[in-house]
């Protein structure tokens, strides 16, 4: 499938495309941007590197107007598991790759970023970057999530956590806590066995949370001047 709508959010997998289509809803961004991750616009492959390798189509999509509005969200991950990866490496990676388009880190980012942002030398529409959890250490979408938890749904999700911290012989690897920690807190809900837009559509994300609001503001950011008006 190509690229269906002009303000496109490109994501990792699908699990992502599910949550941040349904954060979309509740911002009342959806349906005028499409999330979607690399295999929905042809790009071989699902991941983050599917991401990077799909980039420079839709950064000349965005040069030539096919495009009007563009940002990727991807995990910052470890270095200590792969070299290529961490925050710095990641935010590099995509640098590298925009700076051949005419964009550039706008020099006055936030500190901590409410996420990034790109400008481009002959006043394109900015592009945006997100590298999870927070524009500045290593983790996942679940560690965004995990700061962003409701503080009544604390006491569940800590109790998740030393569950996932007893297993005398976890089958993850150590880097994969994050994501066990939040698919076992999922599956104490009232409807378990859902994904992690569960977290959105049960109201279990706190919309005043700091984090959570940068990343609204980072979209907004992105995507306001091409989309009705919103809260």
């Amino acid at each position: 499938m190509a690229v269906e709508k002009q303000l496109l959010l490109v994501v990792e997998g699908e699990t992502d495309e599910m949550f941040f289509t349904d954060l979309c809803r509740q911002w009342q961004l959806h349906p005028h941007i499409q999330v979607a991750p690399p295999k929905v616009i042809e790009g071989k492959k699902n991941s983050k590197q599917g991401v990077y390798n799909i980039l420079p189509m839709l950064l000349e999509q965005l040069n030539d107007g096919n495009l009007k509005r563009l940002a990727v969200i991807v995990d910052a991950d470890y270095q200590s598991v792969n070299s290529a990866d961490g925050f710095n490496n990641t935010l590099s990676k995509v640098t590298e790759i925009v700076t051949l388009y005419g964009f550039a880190l706008k020099s006055d980012q936030q500190s901590p970023p409410c996420g990034l942002i790109f400008q481009h030398d002959d006043g394109l529409s900015d592009f945006g970057l997100w590298i999870m959890p927070n524009n500045q250490d290593e983790g996942m979408l679940e560690d965004f999530l995990k700061t962003c938890i409701y503080r009544h749904e604390q006491p569940y999700f800590n109790h998740a956590a030393q569950a996932i911290a007893k297993l005398p012989d976890p089958k993850f690897k150590t880097h994969h806590n994050s994501k066990a920690e939040i698919a076992t807190w999922l599956a104490w809900q009232k409807k378990p066995g859902h994904g992690l837009y569960a977290s959105v559509n049960d109201d279990l994300l706190d919309k005043d949370n700091a984090l959570f609001q940068q990343l609204g503001a980072w979209l907004r950011h992105i995507y306001s001047s091409a989309t009705p008006t919103y809260e």
